[in-house]
């Protein structure tokens, strides 16, 4: 395993993260104990929740496997979110002052913690300002509820906003990010990544493995069957496959994905998870697992780095589709124009 600091912060975890959205859900409580288990016998320490997986029951089983295993609380960075409703009532959701607390508050107590190393924004709230987010985590990290604040989810204005917002005000700063981006999922680069690198705010990775895609499950034009999210619910499943099955660009990055696992010798999946590991900014890269098979595939990319030949083949074949302006060719020579050495 390797180790990063978490975004700014002096604080170390491990380069793979352990996501939890599977707990109580499509893991069983002792099979979510014994994949917490094997990530950290093998070095891991950095574990991700949420209120709303499975509804409290992810921190429930995580609040168990820690009061089972006082000993490693101290070991690991723990990280956990709050935003989506949680109850019926107007104020049961949201970044709101009032329904943080409480939800913060649940998340301790779920968790048989009195910190939580990591507490997150989970989504962008419209109706709360910013500001009155922001003094909420300011204030629970001076109460010790917290020791460090990040956002899920945002939009490059939005993190920009936040980020400026915290220096004017003198407000504990946001140190990490948790987007989508993966090889199939590469829009964060427009201008989350930039906004991240001058920051100095970590990105964590949800969903490297897009749903299973960049593992080599699926075919082009099979509708998606067996034990898979998509093969799950056939309905479901099938509206979700058909747009990324129509994309060309889809099967490139399979085919590139697969060429390379088949030349190192190792997985589709553990190919992609190096990928993402590797880009600008990133500090950890959040692991989804239903099993403790597929924790151990994933866990042996750890250590892996593709070569720049190989990480040009994947950046070629995945490269976004977007217009000539203002990502496209065009909007990159005015922004480059008269400023290259």
């Amino acid at each position: 395993m390797e180790y990063r600091t978490l975004g700014g912060t002096g604080t170390i975890v491990s380069s793979l993260c352990l996501g939890t959205m599977t707990f109580g859900n499509e893991s069983s409580e002792e099979v979510s104990h014994a994949q917490l288990d094997r990530f950290l016998e093998q070095g891991g320490t950095f574990i991700d929740t949420a209120n709303v997986y499975s509804r409290g029951v992810s921190e429930e089983i995580i609040g168990r496997w820690l009061a089972n295993r006082p000993d490693v609380r101290d070991q690991v960075v723990l990280a956990t979110k709050g935003r989506f409703a949680m109850g019926d009532g107007h104020n049961d959701v949201g970044l709101s002052r009032t329904n943080l607390t409480k939800a913060l508050d649940a998340s301790l107590k779920r968790l048989q913690v009195d910190t939580v190393d990591l507490y997150q924004a989970h989504a962008w709230d419209a109706l709360t300002p910013l500001e009155e987010t922001l003094r909420f985590f300011d204030d629970a990290v001076r109460a010790g509820k917290i020791r460090y604040a990040g956002v899920s989810n945002f939009l490059g204005w939005q993190l920009q906003k936040a980020a400026m917002l915290t220096g004017y005000l003198g407000l504990t700063p946001i140190v990490t990010l948790q987007p989508q981006y993966n090889l199939l999922v590469r829009e964060i680069e427009f201008e989350l990544v930039d906004v991240c690198e001058n920051e100095n705010i970590g990105i964590l990775p949800w969903s490297p493995l897009a749903g299973g895609w960049l593992t080599g499950k699926y075919q082009r034009n099979q509708t998606p069957t067996g034990a898979s999210r998509l093969g799950d619910d056939p309905q479901r499943g099938m509206e979700a496959y058909a747009p990324r099955n129509a994309q060309e660009r889809t099967w490139q990055v399979i085919d590139a994905v697969g060429k390379i696992a088949e030349s190192r010798g190792v997985s589709m999946a553990q190919v992609a998870l190096a990928w993402t590991a590797d880009r600008p900014a990133v500090t950890s890269v959040i692991l989804g697992a239903r099993t403790i098979e597929q924790l151990d595939d994933n866990l042996t990319a750890a250590e892996l780095h593709l070569s720049d030949d190989e990480t040009k083949l994947l950046d070629d074949a995945s490269e976004p589709i977007v217009g000539d302006y203002p990502y496209g060719p065009q909007g990159r020579q005015q922004r480059a124009s008269g400023r290259e050495l």
